[in-house]
């Protein structure tokens, strides 16, 4: 009797126990999704870069443009910049993650004062949520077809010449997917581009957030679409480019990217 009465104060401690364990449990848990949830939103909410060059700026002749998203509503700034000459192809820029038009690390002006000297009009934009355009939340390729298959419509009804489109990273990404979409684009040249946008996600995300894979990226990757109504799914280069394989396209990467590997687009040449 002695012994089962000594026994019986032990279990209402292990009870506390388990009870602190699973509450700290659950605390953890809130505290981890609540973190994933603020920085994958952060994610979306970039901080728009301001337009500090013009082509004007590099001897360039060019009009300010406005165009319209294919989604209907997003108005999107950019540049129309004419050859001297008669334009021999319009080469639609597409910028990167957090870039504009300008894409000051790329150098989307220099090159487009050798383009134009070759003989090519160049279009340059700001994607939704960058530089002077619409938009709230960027969407790594998602929304941002959508963007661009809006100007190549709107460039197209304008000129008769053929039409390549030029991005890169996330821009390049987002060619593939507006390419593969429209009967209008005749060639892609895509620069460090992604091959599928989960997959990429759900690799790399640790780069971008600088948080442990576990438990973050899988976190992040089920409620920030969720909340967002956003579906990553949506945007996958290797599927478009699978799906059109008559589109010419020219890939360019390097060895050295530490932000989208280069076997991204290895993936999608093989």
């Amino acid at each position: 009797m002695k012994t089962e009465m000594q026994r019986m104060p032990v279990q209402p401690r292990r009870k506390k126990l388990w009870i602190g364990l699973i509450v700290l449990v659950i605390l953890l848990f809130i505290a981890c999704l609540s973190l994933s949830v603020y920085v994958g939103l952060s994610l979306t909410k970039i901080d728009r870069k301001p337009i500090t060059e013009t082509p004007a700026d590099y001897g360039m002749s060019y009009q300010d443009e406005q165009f319209l998203s294919e989604d209907g509503k997003t108005k999107l700034k950019g540049w129309t910049i004419e050859p001297e000459g008669e334009a021999k192809a319009t080469i639609i820029m597409a910028h990167g993650y957090s870039g504009n038009r300008q894409e000051i690390a790329s150098g989307f002006l220099p090159l487009s004062h050798d383009l134009t000297q070759e003989g090519y009009r160049i279009v340059t934009f700001d994607f939704r949520n960058s530089g002077e355009s619409d938009g709230t939340m960027t969407t790594v390729g998602v929304k941002e077809q959508l963007d661009l298959l809006g100007v190549i419509k709107s460039v197209k009804q304008e000129t008769s010449e053929p039409i390549i489109l030029y991005g890169i990273s996330m821009g390049g990404a987002t060619s593939l997917l507006a390419g593969s979409q429209s009967n209008d684009v005749q060639a892609v040249i895509a620069d460090s581009p992604f091959s599928d946008l989960t997959t990429y996600l759900r690799e790399n995300l640790p780069v971008w957030t600088n948080l442990p894979s576990f438990p973050f990226t899988p976190l992040i990757l089920g409620t920030v679409p969720l909340i967002t109504d956003l579906n990553p799914s949506d945007a996958s280069p290797i599927e478009a480019v699978q799906n059109k394989k008559d589109m010419p396209i020219f890939f360019i990467h390097g060895d050295g990217d530490q932000t989208i590997p280069y076997t991204e687009s290895e993936k999608m040449v093989q």
